[in-house]
């Protein structure tokens, strides 16, 4: 009784000291980005001139107007009996009837407190539409057993190329962070341009990857340079002779020797744009906790720019909560949350809040009991954010997943599960280097492994909290790692001391 006595005390005092210690330690700053006497940032370049990126410029219309309250020009109730999908979808249609305004939209459709049975999918196909409910006592729910998204947002059509547009860059290195490149011929090009910023898959790049002697196993295949052409979507702002600078920063290194880089002008006329969801709750029938003969995902994003997804709740979905597919770009998802996903607990399931886009911002976001809850995909151009979420009771990692996401901040997210940004090797069908330029930044995680490619850039984990360790496979270039368990990092936000620029 006497230790016990002895022992309550020193426990108490050792958790203070403790305490003590964190929330008092010194201010310290990375040697990477570093905060000026005018509050700017420095951005610290390496022997080649790359730099941790500016990821300010992401989300609804670059983070430069906050997410409007869109007056209301519809207004649904749930069915008496029966399905409410038509209902909803023919006031979809009847407000994509209207004129925009000067600001884009055509209205929101309000959605009554209530029960909505959906046997298929509520489709938005236009521009300026509103979905939004009263809370999450306005719940939509997938019936049946088809494996879809219970709301699909899309546009048509893809980006296509402008004839004669094709214009050689001439720097022989452009390094990350970089908004300026030099091109053959500004001629033809004029400021508030939208280009395209193109780097072709080489077999030299694959080589120097490691990425053509992927570990055999059945199914593993080899990547293939056609695979790799990357096309990032950028607006030219300024244009000195044959120097042009760009909207939003070059997330890898471009270099002749892996086939350079070009510009070319492009138009997207099927992509839609302002569409949003909001306030309400989604909902999946299932059989079982295993089942997957239902409804795999929330809410989905793709040919859509500047539109925005918060404030909603999705449960039993074998797949996630929102999911932004390769040309959807400058989408906002804000305090939504993924519960309660019901599939079998294995590959390409449960993916709380999955980006395959450019330039999108998850922030303030939640995720149970998922694999990967805050992702990328296969080639996903960035730059990407997630910021300020959480995840609990997870089953794999965050990070990238598979094939060479580029640009991606991971800024304050914490989990009781991993983080990883690595060389995955043989997993899937050959997911090798998930990603570069992926920056970790003042994250809590149960453990994370933070590898660099062997060509083509460098990944950074600094301020984590948690515990570090090699990985899936040892032997690959470790990442740029700093102040690990060491609390007082400025800016605690990465993002956010960008986002003041």
């Amino acid at each position: 009784m006497m230790l016990a006595s002895i022992q309550k005390p020193a426990i108490a005092l050792l958790a203070t000291v403790l305490f003590s210690a964190w929330t008092f330690s010194p201010a310290w700053q990375s040697k990477f980005v570093t905060i000026s006497k005018n509050g700017s940032l420095k951005y610290i370049p390496d022997e080649k001139g790359n730099i941790i990126p500016d990821f300010s410029q992401v989300g609804y219309y670059q983070g430069n107007k906050s997410i409007p309250d869109i007056a209301v020009v519809a207004t649904v109730s749930p069915a008496e009996t029966g399905s409410s999908e038509a209902i909803i979808q023919a006031a979809i249609e009847e407000v994509a009837k209207r004129t925009p305004d000067k600001n884009g939209y055509r209205g929101a459709i309000l959605l009554k407190k209530g029960l909505y049975q959906i046997p298929g999918s509520i489709k938005i196909r236009s521009s300026g539409i509103v979905l939004r409910g009263e809370g999450d006592e306005t719940i939509l729910v997938a019936q049946g057993n088809d494996k879809r998204a219970l709301i699909n947002v899309s546009g048509a059509g893809s980006a296509k190329e402008l004839p004669d547009t094709r214009v050689a860059v001439t720097d022989e290195y452009i390094p990350t962070g970089s908004h300026s490149l030099k091109v053959q011929s500004a001629k033809g090009l004029v400021t508030g341009d939208k280009i395209m910023v193109f780097r072709p898959g080489t077999d030299a790049w694959i080589k120097d990857l490691q990425m053509d002697r992927i570990e055999e196993r059945s199914g593993t295949k080899q990547w293939q340079a056609k695979e790799y052409d990357f096309a990032f979507e950028r607006v030219i702002t300024k244009i000195d002779g044959d120097l042009i600078s760009i909207d939003n920063p070059i997330v890898m290194p471009m270099e002749k020797k892996y086939g350079g880089a070009f510009v070319y002008k492009y138009d997207f006329k099927g992509r839609i744009s302002q569409v949003g969801i909001e306030n309400l709750q989604c909902r999946s029938d299932y059989t079982s906790d295993t089942a997957e003969d239902h409804s795999w995902t929330a809410v989905q994003f793709d040919k859509i720019e500047n539109g925005f997804v918060r404030n909603v709740t999705s449960r039993y979905f074998s797949f996630g909560c929102v999911s932004l597919q390769d040309e959807a770009k400058f989408i906002t998802v804000d305090h939504c949350r993924c519960l309660d996903p019901k599939s079998v607990i294995t590959g390409s399931r449960r993916y709380s809040f999955n980006n395959n886009g450019q330039m999108n911002l998850v922030l303030n976001c939640h995720s149970e009991n998922a694999r990967h809850d805050f992702v990328t995909g296969a080639r996903a151009r960035g730059p990407n954010v997630f910021y300020n979420s959480t995840a609990i009771k997870t089953n794999a990692d965050i990070g990238p997943h598979h094939r060479w996401a580029m640009g991606t901040l991971f800024d304050n997210i914490t989990t009781d599960g991993e983080i990883n940004v690595q060389d995955r090797g043989n997993w899937g069908s050959g997911h090798g280097w998930a990603g570069v330029t992926q920056v970790v930044w003042n994250c809590t995680a149960k453990r994370v492994a933070v590898q660099s490619p062997w060509a083509s850039g460098k990944n950074y984990c600094i301020g984590l909290k948690g515990e570090k360790y090699e990985g899936r496979l040892a032997g690959r270039p470790d990442g740029e790692w700093e102040g690990q368990n060491q609390p007082g990092l400025e800016p605690a936000s990465l993002y956010k001391a960008q986002l003041k620029r």
